[in-house]
């Protein structure tokens, strides 16, 4: 009775203590989250320390006070003592655990701080956000495993299946490695990818055809922003084990290109010049490259190609279909002729008199004259096509003549003739620049083409310019921005002058070692004829003795 007493005693005095150094620690964490607060108070780091760890700290320092008051009120005889003690250690290494990944991402937090993504120019700050949070997601898995391998080591029974595993590391690496092969090389790829530079975040990639932007990397996939706004998923690995474009790789200005195919009869320096007008009056233009090739002449056509060049990738695009307007739009203006166009050669077909133009036995001019004329074969051409009325350029069908008859000995093969009346007015449908250029002030009084006859690619048909939601969508398909070029530039120039310091050192290393070798050979050709002399020398007293003997 006396034992049940003392027991139930103790019992009452450690729940005691347990409570007492529970309110204990909950009043010291709340103080040092006070005192952090006031010390953080021009700190950022110590704002975010108060704000981060402030739960942790409590459940740390809650568990070291119950533990201490356990081993403080109860005797280590105590049968449940071991159990506790067991189930404390347990919540103490989660707690540290949950301390630790606190601290860490106080760390990042202030890292990511020091970048802010709400500026305009916010593309080298999400490229360290993506490395942060790579890190971040790998810190935490960290924590966790090596807080359940802590766990499972206060078991005796773990401790002995852990080495035990330790002792077939071999076969379950390889078995593991094997199953998990294709998360692995992912999160490997990730990695890589993160702190390698192949990619940044914004970067603009051409890949299986299509182009975008990065818009998120993480450790086991890429997310990929294309120009229409779909999103393409693809694996780490792809941007490791598969070659693709990055057009953002140490500069954002490109070159294009745009190819007509147009009649043997096109005025090239006419389009040059016209190329060089549309070029002056847009602001898609960098100035840098603007030029018009022929790069093939063949199936009846020539390949013209105009080369522009635009300061990234989305302009690039607009510019493009402005040149293309642009030049169309010339072309059916002003030289209609450089049209392609397709040419068909008729083949005539006349009879042959077998009877000969003189009698035999008569002279030629007797022959001519005895014989009657003989009527000369005609050919009949087949009708002109037919041409409806309203088709601009050709006239009506009470104009047009319908055969034709016409010697096959004439010289000069007529196909067929259409007399087209001087007061025909053609009548076409006038594009919205037209339309607005012939409605303004003065429009007409002269033929010139002046700068106000430019294509309305710029304004009407752009997609990355002329509207709030265009510029937005340049900024966003720009590339990562000036900034970030330059220092991949400087990475690179860096990278080069190693590289040449290194190749510098070893050809200085190859030289010593090379000196050291002529002299090392200096030095045994200077001792070669001394051992030869004492050879000789040896040789010759022996010869003498040999004589004496």
């Amino acid at each position: 009775m006396d034992d049940e007493i003392e027991n139930a005693t103790d019992v009452a005095l450690t729940l005691a203590a347990v409570a007492g150094a529970l309110v204990v620690a909950f009043v010291l964490g709340t103080i040092l989250s006070a005192v952090v607060n006031r010390l953080g108070r021009r700190s950022e780091l110590a704002r975010g320390i108060s704000k981060r760890l402030r739960r942790p700290d409590r459940a740390v320092l809650m568990v070291v006070a119950v533990w201490i008051a356990v081993r403080v009120t109860t005797d280590p005889s105590v049968s449940w003592r071991p159990a506790v003690e067991h189930a404390l250690l347990i919540a103490l290494i989660a707690a540290g655990a949950w301390w630790v990944g606190a601290l860490a991402f106080v760390l990042e937090d202030s890292a990511l701080k020091r970048f802010r993504v709400d500026v305009v120019d916010n593309r080298h700050a999400r490229r360290i956000r993506t490395q942060i949070i790579v890190v971040r997601r790998l810190t935490v898995a960290i924590i966790v495993v090596c807080a359940i391998a802590a766990v499972l080591l206060t078991f005796p029974a773990a401790r002995a299946a852990g080495a035990s595993i330790l002792a077939s590391a071999g076969v379950i690496s390889i078995v593991a490695g094997l199953a998990a092969q294709t998360s692995l090389a992912n999160v490997f790829a990730g990695m890589q990818i993160a702190f390698t530079d192949g990619i940044r975040v914004d970067d603009v990639v051409v890949l299986e055809g299509e182009w975008g932007r990065i818009e998120e990397i993480t450790m086991t996939y890429v997310v990929v922003h294309l120009w229409d706004d779909r999103r393409l998923i693809m694996p780490c690995t792809y941007f490791t084990t598969t070659p693709f474009q990055n057009w953002t790789r140490r500069a954002a200005d490109l070159l294009g290109t745009v190819e007509l195919d147009l009649d043997f009869r096109v005025p090239f320096g006419a389009m040059r010049a016209e190329l060089k007008r549309l070029l002056a009056h847009t602001d898609l233009w960098d100035q840098r490259v603007g030029i018009l090739q022929v790069t093939d002449a063949i199936n009846g056509v020539v390949r013209v190609r105009a080369l522009v060049s635009a300061r990234d990738a989305p302009t690039l695009f607009d510019l493009r279909c402005f040149v293309r307007e642009g030049l169309v739009e010339w072309l059916q203006r002003s030289s209609s002729d450089s049209l392609p166009r397709t040419r068909f050669e008729g083949v005539e077909e006349g009879r042959i008199s077998e009877e000969p133009d003189v009698a035999p036995g008569r002279s030629q001019a007797d022959g001519a004259a005895a014989q009657p004329a003989i009527p000369e074969p005609e050919v009949q051409l087949p009708p002109s096509i037919p041409v409806g009325p309203g088709i601009p350029g050709q006239p009506p069908l009470s104009t047009r003549q319908a055969t034709r008859r016409v010697s096959v000995r004439d010289q000069t093969r007529v196909i067929g003739t259409v007399s087209a009346p001087q007061d025909v007015v053609e009548t076409r449908v006038m594009s919205p620049v037209e339309a607005a250029l012939a409605g303004a002030p003065g429009a007409g009084d002269t033929g010139e083409i002046g700068p106000e006859d430019l294509p309305g690619g710029a304004s009407e048909s752009a997609f990355f310019s002329g509207t709030a939601e265009g510029v937005e969508r340049a900024q966003a398909f720009a590339g990562p921005g000036q900034e970030v070029i330059d220092e991949r530039e400087e990475t690179a120039e860096r990278n080069r002058v190693e590289d040449e310091r290194d190749a510098a050192a070893s050809q200085d290393d190859a030289d010593e070692r090379e000196q050291d070798q002529d002299a090392v050979r200096r030095t045994a050709d200077r001792d070669r004829p001394g051992d030869r002399d004492l050879g000789r020398g040896e040789s010759q007293g022996d010869a003498g003795h040999d004589g004496d003997a």
